[in-house]
């Protein structure tokens, strides 16, 4: 299990501060820190670091292998995002699914698209034993 004092860091490329900034507060997030080159949020309880850096945004993003986000352990929190995501009208990559009907690891999953085109998943497992 996770402890309290320890916080995951991830560090992403963005195009544009502004529009970085409005996509994540949109999402819900903290604007922690704002620098010339970068903003720092806080990204459900973990650190995400947005570096201006245009010319290493992914043109064609793909889901796989490159995505990053929160598995919620509570099904109301999974789904407060995803209404709270459709009711900013945040860019979707891929609309709610399920995945591995009827298997112990089945989870629903989306996927939104932030300004500088890095993936986003959030995902609930029906069965929390099958997080990891």
């Amino acid at each position: 299990m996770r402890e309290a004092n320890k916080i995951f860091h991830l560090a992403i490329p963005c195009k544009e501060l502004d529009e970085t900034v409005a996509f994540y507060e949109a999402l819900g997030c903290k604007l922690a820190r704002r620098y010339d080159d970068r903003v720092t949020f806080n990204f459900f309880g973990d650190q995400i670091v947005c570096h201006l850096s245009p010319e290493h945004i992914d043109h064609k993003p793909m889901m796989y292998p490159r995505h990053f986000g929160v598995t919620f352990t509570e099904k109301e929190e999974f789904y407060q995002v995803l209404h709270l995501a459709e009711k900013e009208k945040l860019p979707f990559f891929q609309k709610e699914m399920s995945r591995f009907s009827r298997k112990p690891e089945e989870h629903v999953t989306f996927f939104l698209i932030d300004p500088s085109n890095n993936l986003l998943e959030f995902k609930f497992y029906h069965d929390v034993s099958m997080v990891y």
